[in-house]
């Protein structure tokens, strides 16, 4: 196998995990919905970066830890459950929030009035990174398929910073994809209840799919 042919058929295999929805693609779709472009641009560069250090750190053999050791895949699966019920559960607590100054304020925080300045870009940039760094499968992901594109006789750091960033420019065509179509409708969906119903799905998903990754058996 030559490097074109290990990037051509990761590339496959990355692209189709890429269109699969889940908790990135709510992420992003959230921020593009309820704040701004640039934040949500944010959010998902934090999760191609998380991406690309999963990818480093599986082509180096760090995150075959996560492979091997059950107490480490479980304190990483705990925390990024942990991580991922929090971050829906304040979704949820500010969507239920009541009355016109609530609805006002949730409205203010959506940035669509004035572009985001740099400390709410790199809130997005965490979230997305932290999301992405906290769920364990990206990991196992990388591990499981990674060394199986690793040409003989070619650096696995090279090759593995490679094949990440491969996924990195695949997710970052999709979410921009994501974000521009969002834009065009976030005419009709940036009211006060829109953005409250927008966050009680986004919060009740990221709820559903900590809980999932707290209870489910490791395969």
């Amino acid at each position: 196998m030559t490097i074109t042919q290990a990037v051509l058929s990761f590339a496959v295999v990355a692209g189709l995990l890429t269109l699969v929805p889940g908790i990135d693609t709510a992420l992003v779709l959230r921020s593009s919905l309820t704040r701004s472009r640039r934040y949500a641009f944010a959010t998902a560069l934090g999760i191609c970066t998380g991406a690309m250090v999963w990818g480093v750190a599986a082509a180096v053999g760090v995150s075959a830890l996560l492979a091997a050791s059950e107490f480490a895949y479980r304190a990483l699966t705990l925390a990024g459950a942990a991580y991922m019920v929090w971050l829906g559960a304040s979704l949820l607590w500010k969507s239920w929030k009541s009355g016109p100054a609530a609805a006002a304020a949730t409205l203010a925080a959506t940035g669509k009035a004035a572009p985001g300045g740099g400390r709410e870009l790199l809130q997005g940039w965490l979230t997305g990174t932290g999301t992405n760094l906290l769920n364990p499968k990206v990991g196992v992901f990388y591990v499981a398929t990674i060394p199986q594109f690793i040409p003989q006789g070619i650096s696995p750091l090279m090759m593995g910073v490679l094949l990440a960033g491969v996924h990195c420019v695949l997710t970052m065509l999709w979410f921009a994809g994501l974000i521009f179509g969002a834009g065009y409708a976030s005419g009709w969906l940036s009211g006060p209840r829109s953005v409250r119903v927008i966050d009680r799905v986004t919060g009740t998903v990221l709820v559903g799919f900590g809980l999932k990754l707290a209870l489910e058996p490791r395969h």
